[in-house]
């Protein structure tokens, strides 16, 4: 991780410490990485967008946060001020640290958009979508969404399963996402076990 990376986390972090968004952006980020090896994309772009995509989250109060996003219908306004007040606040830090008007311009744009526009805008917003994905199909996500959505494990594999295809957007990423299910059905083949016996 490069300098500038380095800073754009820390300035990030006080709008970060709300909904695991700390945990959450770096793994995506660790994605992000990963797909830029094989997709097409502008690191100068993406991984900006990536470390600042969720800031907005901040300014939604944290007992509304779980009715804006994840299964089910959803207070899709709710999220959606996440990603314009997330995109002031990235458009505040990039300018902070010198970025180029039209770099904020395209940052800010993927930031805008990122969970409510289903169409990439761009090979970068691609990477970022798919990146802001593949955390679903991480351990941490694992752990994290079962409780929160209340699941099973069994029923939240299920989901990622089904939602492959509608939620990838890259090869790469669609990849990287069956695989890593299979990673976690081995991983949580004792959990998984204990829950079908019950």
């Amino acid at each position: 991780m490069d300098r500038m990376h380095i800073r754009l986390f820390e300035l990030a972090a006080p709008f970060l410490d709300t909904r695991e968004n700390g945990e959450h952006t770096r793994i995506s980020y660790e994605f992000a990485g990963r797909l830029l090896d094989e997709e097409q994309g502008d690191p100068e772009v993406v991984f900006p967008a990536i470390i600042l995509h969720d800031v907005g989250w901040k300014c939604i109060p944290e007992e509304l946060q779980l009715t804006a996003f994840g299964p089910g219908k959803k207070d899709m306004n709710l999220n959606r001020v996440h990603e314009v007040e997330g995109a002031k606040i990235a458009g505040g830090i990039l300018a902070e640290l010198g970025y180029p008007a039209s770099l904020i311009e395209e940052i800010t744009e993927i930031i805008l958009g990122h969970d409510s526009r289903k169409r990439a805008i761009s090979k970068s917003d691609a990477v970022v979508k798919d990146s802001d994905k593949l955390w679903r199909y991480s351990d941490h996500a694992m752990n994290t969404n079962t409780e929160r959505f209340g699941m099973t494990f069994r029923e939240n594999l299920e989901r990622l399963g089904r939602t492959l295809d509608a939620w990838f957007l890259t090869a790469a990423g669609r990849r990287m996402a069956s695989e890593r299910l299979l990673e976690l059905e081995s991983t949580y083949a004792v959990e998984l076990s204990a829950e079908i016996s019950d």
